[in-house]
This record gives structure tokens, sequence and C-alpha cells, in this order.
């Protein structure tokens, strides 16, 4: 994917330069789009019988199973050349049983093909819109993936048989993200079985892990590639180094979140296993000097509970700002005094939360964005040194994701270091046989980073 060359808009006062066109197109967020409404999205339901009463004046109701429906011994004909050739999308023909669906196709056209076809094709829309990798194999994987409510079986089933499309079907629930497309060409060019084929698989399943389409304006960060980009229609407007967590229980999870504002000049809220665990509380009111000159003030409640909070300023732990991002894992984009560090090469430092290389820059981007302030706005809340929270007309999707193949930040597709080791899981799953049935929530624990943005200092 290639970055935009977009001619720059400065904000007064700051030296930060900042996409123009971007201002321009003030295009509204899309944070996923709407579920399909149409007739076709109620296929999936079935219909409750009368059971045993009779009512002469109602007509009786049958139960329908809309992923089972009727195939032409063609309609059969095209969906096994279908399955001989999925595995251009990374996909395995043998998870599909072709054998045993040739047979049902000699032994012509009722009700057994009918069930067989369907069932083939319901399998392959399953792994095409959802990914063939089970929850198990996707390792601190917390995106909940709407696919199958929006592009539901029976819907696309129906949508096969009367275009007599069956692969454009399929492809109709695919990943929309250029970066799939481009891991596709990576797949043909690589020679089956070899270390390089099997990643590229693992990671286009990983783009049918997520919303088929990520909306119109979002953040996504590779977290092996230390890079956030900021993207419109899935073109890169922005792009900006990262620091991770360290590999292990501070790892950073993928999510699929919603940023809901940009809080500027923030304050940063102790933790108590550092207020407490670290004695940091007891220090702070013990040496009132010290506290002021780190920006800390400390409370004590009347049962002896001591509250440790860092006001605004150079010095806060925060930096400069950060996204208001809610979700269970208390994992957030901020900004840092170590700036230094995102020279680095290797960046996964920190205790899970993403630390964003000009982060200022970033939030006064999103505050014009999606809150219509103006530059010098921005810029005025910015330079007050208080506190100021800038809330979003609509909320913005962010995705933290993990792809060890993609295209990096200059289009080129290339390699990431698997720092998690997270790929072994998936690879392991592809030589496995497929697994039918699968739950669409990770049973996983949820683990709440306690972050210590001080880690970096």
């Amino acid at each position: 994917m290639k970055r935009l060359a977009l001619p720059l808009l400065l904000l007064a006062g700051t030296g930060l330069a900042l996409p123009a066109a971007l201002y321009a197109q003030a295009m509204p967020t899309n944070l996923l789009p709407d579920p399909q409404e149409t007739d076709e999205n109620a296929d999936d339901a079935v219909t409750a019988s009368s059971g045993d009463i009779e009512m002469a004046s109602a007509p009786v109701v049958q139960q329908i199973d809309p992923t089972v429906q009727q195939w032409t011994v063609a309609q059969a004909e095209s969906l096994a050349a279908v399955i001989e050739g999925i595995g251009a999308h990374g996909l395995i023909p043998a998870d599909y049983d072709l054998a045993g669906l040739r047979a049902q196709i000699a032994a012509g056209p009722g009700a057994m093909l009918d069930a067989e076809a369907s069932r083939r094709f319901v399998w392959l829309v399953e792994d095409m819109r959802d990914g063939r990798t089970p929850m198990d194999g996707r390792k601190q994987w917390f995106v909940m993936d709407p696919d199958a409510d929006r592009y539901r079986s029976g819907s696309i089933l129906k949508q096969a048989l009367e275009t007599g499309d069956i692969m454009g079907a399929l492809e109709s629930v695919a990943p929309l993200h250029p970066d799939y497309a481009a891991l596709k060409e990576e797949l043909a060019k690589a020679q089956p079985g070899t270390k390089r084929h099997k990643l590229v698989q693992a990671n286009m399943d990983r783009w049918r892990w997520l919303p088929r389409d990520l909306g119109g304006q979002y953040l996504i960060t590779n977290v092996p590639e230390y890079q956030l980009r900021l993207t419109v229609n899935d073109k890169i407007m922005r792009t900006y180094r990262t620091i991770v967590g360290k590999p292990g229980r501070t790892a950073t999870p993928q999510l699929a979140e919603s940023v809901e504002g940009v809080i500027l000049n923030p304050t940063w809220t102790v933790p108590q296993s550092i207020v407490k665990g670290e004695g940091l509380g007891a220090r702070v009111l013990g040496n009132p000097a010290w506290a002021r000159s780190k920006g800390y003030k400390a409370t004590r409640g009347a049962n002896g509970y001591v509250s440790v909070v860092q006001g605004p300023g150079e010095g806060n732990a925060l930096g400069r700002m950060k996204l208001d991002m809610p979700n269970r894992h208390a994992i957030f984009f901020h900004d840092t005094p170590s700036r230094n560090l995102f020279s680095q090469s290797s960046r996964a430092l920190s205790h899970g939360c993403i630390r964003t290389e000009r982060a200022t820059e970033l939030a006064l981007t999103l505050a014009i964005l999606q809150a219509g302030l103006t530059a010098d706005e921005g810029v005025e809340m910015l330079a007050s040194g208080e506190y100021t929270r800038v809330p979003f007309t609509k909320k913005m999707p962010a995705y933290i994701t993990y792809f060890t193949m993609a295209t990096n930040i200059d289009g080129k597709m290339s390699t990431f270091g698997d720092i998690y080791g997270r790929d072994g899981a998936v690879l392991a799953a592809f030589q496995a046989p497929r697994k039918a049935n699968r739950s669409r929530v990770t049973d996983e624990e949820i683990i709440e980073i306690v972050d210590d943005p001080r880690d970096l200092a």
C-alpha cells in the first residue's frame, strides 16, 4: 500500500506539519458498515412450527434451513471447481471432501446432492469470512468479528445459486483491505509447502479474523512492525512509530476498539501496585518538595487509602496526549517523555500500552477530523497546559493487529519478527484437520495490564 503524497498544513506555533487534504475532505467516520438490512438477512432464522395444535384458519409453517438449498448438477460441478482452486486464497482443498462431493454429483440431483453441496459451500463461506484458524490458535486475539451476522451463510448460498457465480459469492465475504489482495499475489509466487507459503497462508487468515470492511477512516497498528497508520478509505495518510508491550504477560493484545476522543495534557492516576506496592504514596506524602518537582499529588482518605495523581506537564508519564479508548484491557495509545526510544529498531519495551511517535500531531489531527476543531483551537488547548478532553462527534475505529508478513508503510511486502511467538499456533492449525462448529469467542484470559508509563524513563 502506498502512502499518499499530500500537501501539508503547518500548525501555527508548533512546527507540526499535517496533511491538508485530510481537513479538506472532512470525511465522516464510518465505524463499521451497518449490517445489511435486507430480507436476505432473515434467511438464517429458523421459523418455528405450529406444534401439535391444528388451526384451520392458518397455513402450516414448515421449518426451513436456509443453509441447505437446491443444487443442479452444473452448479455442483462449479462448486467442485471452486474447491479445486481454493488454494489461491490460502485455504486447503482437502478440507472440503472433494471426492465425497463428486460421488454425490455422479449420483445425480436430489436431496443428498442438495445437502452435501450446501454443506461444503457453507464450510467455504465460514473459512473465507471468519478464518480457518480456531480460537485456540489465535493467541491474545480479542477482536469481535461481526461478519458472520452481516454476511449470513444462507444469504451467500442463495446469492451463489441465483447468480451461478459460486466463486464470486465466496469472494463477496473475503477481506476488502488491499493487503489481503497483496498477500494473495504473494501466495501465487510462493512454492506450496515452503516456509514462506505457510507464512503467507497464516497472515491471509489473520485478515479474515478482522471485520471485512474496516470502515472509511480508522487507525491501525501492526504490533511487530512498530508502526501506526492513520488511514482513510484504506489509504495511508500518516504513519507513526510505536513502542509496544514487552513479550510475556505485558505483551500488547490484539483488539478492535473505538476511540471516543483525545485528551490533551493528560493526568496520570497512578495504579495502586505502584502507590502501595512500590511505596510511591508514602514517598509523595513524606517529601512534598520532591512530589511537586515530579508533578505528583497525593490524597489520603478517611480510611487511610492513598491515591496519587500526576498532573499535566512535560514530565507527565503519559506525555502531552492520550487517546480516550475505553476497553477491558486498559490498553490505549499515548505520548511518552522518552521520545528518544523511537529511534531504536526493536521497540517491544513497554508494559502493554502503545507509545506513539509525534503524538501531539496525531492528537491535533484527530481533534480536527473527528471533533471539528480548528488547528488554532487545538494548538491553544495544547499550549494551555491544562487537562482537556476533546470528545469526537463519531467514534473512530482503532485496530491493534499482529501480522508477521504484510506490506510495510512504503507499500512493499515485508516480514516482521514474531516478537510474541504467535505464528506457531496458526501454522499448527493449518497442519491439523479443519475444525467444524468453531467458537466465535475466545476463552483466553483477559489480562488487564497495569501499565507503568514510567518504565521507559
